[in-house]
Protein backbone atom coordinates (compact mmCIF):
# COMPACT_ATOMS: atom_id res chain seq x y z
CA UNK A 1 0.00 0.00 0.00
CA UNK A 2 2.66 2.57 0.69
CA UNK A 3 3.91 2.12 -2.77
CA UNK A 4 0.34 3.12 -4.48
CA UNK A 5 0.12 5.83 -1.75
CA UNK A 6 3.72 7.44 -3.22
CA UNK A 7 2.86 6.75 -6.60
CA UNK A 8 -0.18 8.30 -6.41
CA UNK A 9 1.26 11.22 -4.76
CA UNK A 10 3.63 11.37 -7.05
CA UNK A 11 1.43 11.83 -10.27
CA UNK A 12 -0.65 14.62 -8.81
CA UNK A 13 2.55 16.06 -7.98
CA UNK A 14 3.99 15.79 -11.32
CA UNK A 15 0.41 17.11 -12.73
CA UNK A 16 0.46 20.41 -10.30
CA UNK A 17 3.75 21.30 -11.95
CA UNK A 18 2.10 20.95 -15.24
CA UNK A 19 -0.89 22.78 -14.49
CA UNK A 20 1.68 25.79 -12.91
CA UNK A 21 3.81 25.64 -15.92
CA UNK A 22 1.04 25.96 -17.98
CA UNK A 23 -0.72 28.58 -16.19
CA UNK A 24 2.35 30.82 -16.38
CA UNK A 25 2.60 30.23 -20.45
CA UNK A 26 -1.23 31.02 -20.17
CA UNK A 27 -1.12 33.89 -18.35
CA UNK A 28 2.32 35.61 -19.74
CA UNK A 29 0.48 35.29 -23.52
CA UNK A 30 -2.38 37.55 -22.07
CA UNK A 31 -2.54 41.08 -21.26
CA UNK A 32 -2.14 42.53 -18.12
CA UNK A 33 -5.88 42.99 -17.38
CA UNK A 34 -6.78 39.62 -17.97
CA UNK A 35 -3.77 38.08 -15.85
CA UNK A 36 -5.03 39.99 -12.73
CA UNK A 37 -8.25 38.79 -13.18
CA UNK A 38 -7.49 35.42 -13.99
CA UNK A 39 -4.40 34.82 -11.82
CA UNK A 40 -6.45 33.42 -8.40
CA UNK A 41 -7.84 30.73 -10.84
CA UNK A 42 -6.39 27.28 -9.52
CA UNK A 43 -6.17 25.37 -12.92
CA UNK A 44 -5.94 25.98 -16.30
CA UNK A 45 -9.19 24.70 -17.51
CA UNK A 46 -10.78 27.23 -15.37
CA UNK A 47 -8.75 30.06 -17.47
CA UNK A 48 -9.57 27.81 -20.55
CA UNK A 49 -13.50 27.52 -19.65
CA UNK A 50 -13.76 30.94 -19.16
CA UNK A 51 -12.17 32.14 -22.01
CA UNK A 52 -14.40 30.03 -24.10
CA UNK A 53 -17.49 31.49 -22.57
CA UNK A 54 -16.25 35.00 -23.08
CA UNK A 55 -15.03 35.05 -26.58
CA UNK A 56 -17.66 32.23 -27.40
CA UNK A 57 -18.54 34.18 -30.61
CA UNK A 58 -15.08 32.50 -32.27
CA UNK A 59 -16.74 29.21 -31.27
CA UNK A 60 -20.21 29.60 -33.13
CA UNK A 61 -18.57 30.15 -36.39
CA UNK A 62 -16.31 27.72 -35.68
CA UNK A 63 -19.19 25.20 -35.40
CA UNK A 64 -21.33 26.63 -38.52
CA UNK A 65 -18.27 26.24 -40.70
CA UNK A 66 -18.23 23.04 -39.58
CA UNK A 67 -21.36 21.48 -40.19
CA UNK A 68 -22.08 23.68 -43.52
CA UNK A 69 -18.96 21.48 -44.28
CA UNK A 70 -20.60 18.46 -43.60
CA UNK A 71 -24.04 19.31 -45.30
CA UNK A 72 -22.21 20.17 -48.41
CA UNK A 73 -19.94 17.63 -48.27
CA UNK A 74 -19.65 15.94 -51.94
CA UNK A 75 -16.99 13.38 -52.38
CA UNK A 76 -15.34 13.97 -55.89
CA UNK A 77 -14.20 11.02 -58.43
CA UNK A 78 -10.70 11.50 -57.71
CA UNK A 79 -11.50 11.52 -53.84
CA UNK A 80 -10.41 8.28 -51.94
CA UNK A 81 -13.35 7.12 -50.20
CA UNK A 82 -10.88 6.90 -46.74
CA UNK A 83 -9.90 10.59 -47.06
CA UNK A 84 -13.27 11.56 -47.21
CA UNK A 85 -14.60 10.07 -44.27
CA UNK A 86 -11.39 11.24 -43.13
CA UNK A 87 -11.82 14.53 -43.50
CA UNK A 88 -15.97 14.21 -42.23
CA UNK A 89 -14.65 12.95 -38.70
CA UNK A 90 -12.65 15.33 -38.57
CA UNK A 91 -15.34 18.39 -39.15
CA UNK A 92 -17.65 16.16 -36.94
CA UNK A 93 -15.16 16.28 -34.45
CA UNK A 94 -14.56 20.22 -34.44
CA UNK A 95 -18.36 20.88 -34.86
CA UNK A 96 -18.72 18.44 -31.45
CA UNK A 97 -15.81 20.12 -29.69
CA UNK A 98 -17.55 23.82 -30.27
CA UNK A 99 -21.00 22.49 -28.95
CA UNK A 100 -22.99 20.76 -31.51
CA UNK A 101 -24.31 17.50 -30.30
CA UNK A 102 -24.94 14.93 -33.11
CA UNK A 103 -25.82 11.36 -31.74
CA UNK A 104 -24.20 9.01 -33.39
CA UNK A 105 -27.10 7.68 -35.91
CA UNK A 106 -27.13 11.20 -37.36
CA UNK A 107 -23.94 11.09 -38.07
CA UNK A 108 -24.41 7.88 -40.20
CA UNK A 109 -27.18 9.04 -41.54
CA UNK A 110 -25.61 12.57 -42.68
CA UNK A 111 -22.41 10.30 -44.43
CA UNK A 112 -24.72 7.14 -45.76
CA UNK A 113 -26.31 10.35 -47.43
CA UNK A 114 -23.32 11.71 -48.56
CA UNK A 115 -21.92 8.48 -49.94
CA UNK A 116 -25.93 7.99 -51.37
CA UNK A 117 -24.68 10.66 -53.75
CA UNK A 118 -21.56 9.84 -54.58
CA UNK A 119 -22.79 6.37 -55.49
CA UNK A 120 -25.51 8.47 -57.69
CA UNK A 121 -23.20 10.30 -59.63
CA UNK A 122 -21.33 6.80 -60.53
CA UNK A 123 -24.16 5.07 -61.75
CA UNK A 124 -25.07 8.21 -64.11
CA UNK A 125 -21.45 8.31 -65.23
CA UNK A 126 -21.21 4.09 -65.91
Amino acid sequence: MPNAARASRDAYERWIKANDKVKVYTLASISDVLVKKHESMVTVREIMDLFRYVFGQLSIQTRHDALKFIYNSCMNEETSVREHVLNLMVHFNVAEVNGVVIDEGSQVTLSWNLFRRVSYSFAVLL
